[in-house]
């Protein structure tokens, strides 16, 4: 820990880097009517690297924001993982470890096809998006042991948090067809960004979802579907767990892990100007 804090106060002795830093985000929340009060950071280092002189650290960065919205208080938490390189102790590069979402978004991109060519009979599920939720925040900052986890574990994550919620299971053992986890196999819609988003547009029995316009419109227990460089690739979900003092959705994601995120993810490292963004309220 000692290691990390001083990997972040060599970074910010830099005036222009704390600035940009911190301006970026109090700007984002400047646009919500909203300011950052307090910030809390901790961090674990998990892979360590020396040769020489030079000494190559990764490790997880765990900040949590207390946010002030008018009367309105809530906590936002993310954790990161970083890279840094020193040479001698001091820091020569830093910089976030991203996930390469583009290869797991196309996998089998056939089954969009089989997925929203399903015409079966039209079925009713109550969903329980208080469990949705609670099971969302449990499992936030860890793994379930009852399911495999991946390296890209978005949509993973919101299938598990959807399951809790009670949506019902269909399509197995074809793992292009239907919704579902089974031991060791799983649709890839359960686990690939790009197929849920399509499953939930054309799904007709067991989990649906209905798209809105506007993520104002969702309620906690729904989802959102990224495309971070709108190029009709899907790459990301997650699922809204509560709502800002403007009625915003807060999110909670896995990969990077994050709990009540503003939804925009304008603060991510794969945000782009060209993001398309599907919102779906789940169930009936």
């Amino acid at each position: 820990m000692e290691q990390i804090k001083q990997i972040w106060l060599d970074m910010f002795a830099n005036n222009e880097t704390r600035m940009e830093w911190w301006e970026k985000k109090q700007k984002l929340f400047e646009k919500r009517e909203a300011r950052i009060v307090r910030i809390r950071g901790s961090g674990q280092v998990f892979h360590t690297v020396k040769q020489k002189k030079r000494e190559d650290i990764s490790y997880l960065f765990h900040v949590v924001y207390l946010i002030k919205q008018g009367d309105f208080f809530y906590l936002e938490e993310q954790i990161t993982p970083y890279r840094a390189i020193l040479e001698d102790g001091a820091l020569l590069h830093h910089m976030e470890i991203t996930e390469d979402r583009k290869q797991t978004a196309k996998v089998d991109l056939n089954a969009e096809k089989l997925l929203r060519s399903d015409k079966d009979e039209q079925s009713r599920f109550a969903y329980n998006r208080l469990a949705a939720v609670q099971y969302a925040e449990r499992w936030w900052n860890s793994y379930n042991p009852e399911y495999r986890s991946f390296d890209v574990d978005c949509t993973n994550y919101v299938s598990q948090c959807l399951a809790a919620g009670g949506a019902p299971m269909w399509g197995a053992p074809n793992r292009g067809t239907g919704w579902w986890y089974n031991n060791n196999s799983w649709s890839y819609s359960w686990a690939v960004a790009h197929s849920l988003r399509w499953y939930l547009s054309g799904a007709k029995k067991g989990l649906k979802g209905t798209a809105v316009d506007r993520p104002e419109e969702l309620i906690p227990g729904d989802v959102i579907c990224y495309d971070f460089q709108g190029d009709d690739q899907w790459e990301h979900n997650t699922i809204v767990v509560a709502k800002d003092a403007n009625g915003m959705p807060l999110v909670n994601a896995h990969t990077n892990n994050s709990r009540q995120r503003y939804w925009a993810y304008e603060d991510s490292a794969a945000w782009t100007p060209n993001i398309k963004y599907k919102f779906f309220r789940i169930g009936e």
